[in-house]
């Protein structure tokens, strides 16, 4: 941690102050609503709200009795088993597009580059809610609504764009001479990109399959209009819980997607930083 120097006034030090405070601050605000739930998740009632024995921290008060819920009940482990099929492959075919798409957008002479780009980027910017009807109706003329294949390619349009951005962010300032210099040495494209480009963007591709799989595991919408009864994910599952039958399953199910968040955010800070280091720039703490 940087020393702060001698000759800084009262003014400077109360700034910095605030500013940490206020810093602080919006952090609870935002976290706050989510630190919530994972007490909640213990309640041995059947409630939302916290109860005498809880806040006097009573042992017979808590309970792992929605956690066991969640695995004894058929339909959350239909919605757990696909969320993560659904999630595997849509995240599987964004990262292979994403990637494609990236590689060629990085390129100076790509010709509408910036057209192209913002109409990838579209599904990020339009109302979510548009594009989920626009999906079932163009969906439905196709037979692709109500099945897997129709819900996987609709998770892999939304997960696309995060694909491309964290990529093409890796790709800036590559060194393009090292492809040249490949080709001119008799390797095909295919092993350029394998070989030379890939093993450089690989923290780009793993951080965008990532935010992929995210958007696709906690995506509820374009379920609502795309899936049938036995597509059911999780956050569809959460749903339907909050409208036919309150209870806290819906509070555990979120703790252990919380739990799972964090991870993944861990992980792509750690490949972020991993990319930072392989393009050789120092990072000053």
């Amino acid at each position: 941690m940087s020393k702060i120097p001698a000759y800084y006034g009262f003014w400077y030090h109360l700034g910095s102050w605030l500013l940490k405070t206020s810093s602080w601050l919006v952090l609870l605000f935002l976290i706050m609503p989510i630190l919530v739930i994972i007490p909640l998740s213990f309640n041995v009632e059947p409630f939302f709200s916290f109860t005498e024995g809880m806040l006097t921290f009573q042992p017979e008060a808590y309970s792992l009795r929605w956690y066991s819920a969640i695995f004894s009940d058929d339909k959350w482990l239909l919605a757990i088993k696909n969320s993560f099929l659904i999630g595997f492959f849509a995240t599987l075919l964004a990262t292979v597009l994403g990637t494609c798409a990236a590689v060629g957008l990085a390129r100076d002479d790509m010709p509408m580059r910036r057209l192209i780009t913002a109409l990838l980027l579209s599904p990020m910017i339009v109302p979510l809610i548009i594009t989920a009807a626009g999906m079932f109706f163009f969906y439905s003329d196709l037979g692709l609504a109500g099945n897997y294949l129709g819900v996987i390619i609709a998770h892999a349009a939304l997960g696309t764009p995060f694909v491309i951005i964290t990529v093409t962010a890796t790709l800036t300032g590559f060194d393009y001479s090292l492809a040249r210099a490949a080709i001119n040495l008799g390797a095909t494209p295919l092993r350029v990109f394998f070989d030379i480009i890939m093993p450089l963007i690989r923290p780009g591709v793993i951080s965008g399959a990532l935010f992929a799989f995210i958007t696709s595991f906690d995506e509820v919408v374009v379920i609502l209009f795309m899936a049938g009864p036995q597509q059911r994910t999780i956050p569809r599952q959460m749903f339907s819980g909050l409208r036919e039958q309150i209870n806290p399953s819906i509070l555990a199910i979120a703790t252990l997607l919380i739990l799972m968040s964090i991870v993944l955010l861990i992980t792509i800070e750690l490949l972020r930083r991993r990319a930072t280091r392989m393009r050789g720039i120092e990072q000053i703490e």
